[in-house]
């Protein structure tokens, strides 16, 4: 049987219960979303601060929307994942908020088809 979602294989410490999963959006093309605790500079939400890449390297091609009143990034796929490959998750310290706020560090999230 095919898996039609995917699976969350590292969380960074810290933000284990902060990652949830929303069944309508586990499919080849899965959205991801990132809720903030505080409103982003909207410039700082770029293809080299937020990205997702394979195993090997690549990154994605993405499509970002930033929604200022709920304070949330949507990150699409524009190219579906391939199955049973490895793909992450990528947020850097480069984004920041409209205080001028870096995040502390780095996030990174594992995920697999």
């Amino acid at each position: 049987m095919a898996r039609n979602f995917i699976e969350i294989e590292d969380v960074p410490k810290g933000y284990e219960n902060r990652v949830k999963q929303n069944l309508s959006f586990k499919t080849g093309n899965f959205v991801w979303r990132c809720r903030f605790t505080t409103a982003l500079d909207p410039e700082t939400i770029t293809s080299e601060n937020l990205y997702v890449e394979s195993e090997t390297g690549q990154r994605m091609a993405t499509k970002f929307t930033y929604n200022d009143s709920t304070m949330e990034i949507e990150l699409e796929p524009l190219e579906p994942y391939a199955k049973d490959t490895d793909y992450f998750l990528h947020i850097t310290s480069k984004v920041r908020s409209r205080g001028g706020q870096h995040l502390k560090e780095p996030i990174r999230f594992k995920f697999r088809l």
